[in-house]
């Protein structure tokens, strides 16, 4: 359900970018691929009785709905969801695929309607009206009372005012409703195309890597969105390479445009490596253009032997040219340097700008959850913990290599420091999509021993989930 919430997400933010124009529920100016979307869903509905059912339904119902006097009748449904019941009336009910579907559910399985209490006065005037109980459990964050109501508002009305905080939270209700008229309709007209974007952007810093990342969706990013969320400090990546790997599927699907599955990893470098060897591919009239987005990257993280003899046989960056080019590149053909002055990183100082960056995704059923790195021949474990049911906690640690399995990945192939103590400046950043804390920026000097191998630690009160925790830091000359 997210990569559906995904897409509209991204349709969303693509219609705030167009110039301004009439908006209406039939426009002629609405995209092929938001045609396409409509005749997809009307071709899904013929393979299912139950949603041709609702369809034929809401054709009945939506045609002059929004606006109308039809809130003057007494309602005949009361949806129980999120600990509150909520009256609503047939005919907007099913515009709702979720609700109507329930609706529907209830009538065959031969619920009976409750009726409305009046007093003895009124019964004799008319009778109370039938009400059809349903109920919908909703496990999700983002779904609090305010934006659900303002959600269900939309059935009624052809524009609610939406507040900035609720925007992802109105989205979010709006799909689990299946609500498909509040992303096509005049609705989001009623936002600022500023609080639509910002939204987008948001959701994009946390979930370009862990979920576009490995879906065909990814393509439909704007380049002018991906770069701004590039720039940004709260973007969320589990490494500097699967970064790196999530734009350059990014390319391959803007230059494929046929393929309709991400594809291997494999099948993409196959794709790369198959141009000329005389240029490499940021050179060429097609990759110019799209230099920005890999001058935002952190290049410099990608230390792992077999990354970088990937990257090597790619022929995709510049092995010499402009300053900047050199420090961000450069840094993929060796780190001897580093490694030879203790993993000293003299020419990082920024953290927003420049940190080595880690990332741990903290779902809700975990207890604790960590991950092994390895830098400049220095081991740390990044870790989550879960307290209660609304409480986390942060931290790293260093660790000694001989403590590490023979085996393990991260210490295989591995230089190792022997250094006893190794200075560091780091944040801990944890996010979701309703609540963010972080530390202030750190320098500490971390030794073997405890407790001066801990970091200190980030906590954070939250319901929201999966926490995106970020770890990012810098080996400042000692």
């Amino acid at each position: 359900p997210i990569i559906e919430l995904s897409q509209k997400t991204l349709q969303t933010y693509n219609r705030t970018q167009r110039p301004s124009q009439p908006h209406t529920q039939n426009s002629t100016g609405r995209t092929s691929l938001e045609k396409n979307l409509s005749i997809n869903s009307w071709i899904s509905c013929l393979h299912f009785p139950l949603r041709l059912c609702i369809s034929q339904i809401q054709k009945l119902f939506c045609g002059n709905l929004k606006n109308k006097d039809i809130q003057s009748g007494e309602a005949d449904v009361i949806l129980e969801c999120l600990g509150f019941k909520w009256e609503l009336h047939q005919p907007q009910l099913f515009q709702s695929q979720t609700l109507a579907k329930l609706y529907l559910e209830a009538l065959a399985q031969g619920s009976t309607p409750s009726r409305g209490t009046q007093s003895p006065k009124k019964t004799k005037e008319r009778s109370p009206v039938k009400k059809m109980i349903i109920s919908l459990k909703i496990n999700d964050p983002l779904v609090a009372k305010v934006p659900f109501a303002t959600a269900l508002k939309s059935l009624y009305m052809s524009e609610v005012e939406i507040h900035l905080d609720d925007v992802l939270g109105v989205l979010a209700s709006a799909h689990i409703l299946q609500f498909n008229g509040l992303f096509q309709s005049d609705l989001l007209v009623a936002l600022k195309p500023e609080q639509l974007t910002t939204a987008c952007e948001k959701w994009l810093e946390m979930n370009l890597v862990p979920l576009l990342g490995t879906h065909i969706h990814l393509r439909r990013v704007p380049q002018d969105l991906l770069h701004k969320v590039l720039k940004s400090p709260r973007l969320f990546t589990f490494s500097e390479f699967r970064l790196l790997k999530t734009i350059l599927f990014w390319v391959f699907l803007q230059l494929n445009h046929k393929i309709m599955a991400i594809p291997t990893y494999e099948t993409m470098l196959t794709f790369f490596k198959s141009f000329p060897k005389n240029r490499c591919f940021l050179d060429r009239d097609i990759g110019q253009r799209l230099r920005p987005l890999f001058l935002s990257l952190h290049l410099h993280n990608i230390t792992k032997g077999k990354d970088l003899e990937e990257l090597r046989d790619l022929n995709f960056f510049p092995e010499s040219g402009t300053c900047v080019w050199r420090i961000h590149c450069g840094q993929l053909c060796a780190f001897s340097f580093q490694l030879e002055n203790g993993g000293d990183m003299a020419h990082l100082k920024d953290l927003n700008t420049q940190a080595v960056r880690f990332g741990l995704l903290f779902n809700q059923e975990y207890t604790t959850y960590s991950k092994m790195i390895a830098v400049y021949g220095f081991f740390f474990e990044i870790k989550g913990l879960k307290h209660d049911t609304a409480s986390y906690s942060f931290y790293m640690q260093r660790i000694k290599h001989t403590d590490l399995e023979s085996h393990s990945v991260v210490y295989k192939h591995k230089p190792v420091s022997l250094g006893a103590v190794r200075l560091v400046k780091y944040d801990i950043r944890a996010r979701t999509l309703v609540d963010s804390k972080w530390t202030d920026e750190v320098l500490q000097r971390f030794e073997l021993a405890k407790p001066s191998c801990k970091s200190c630690t980030l906590k954070i009160q939250t319901v929201g989930s999966p926490i995106y925790a970020t770890f990012a830091f810098i080996f400042p000359p000692s």
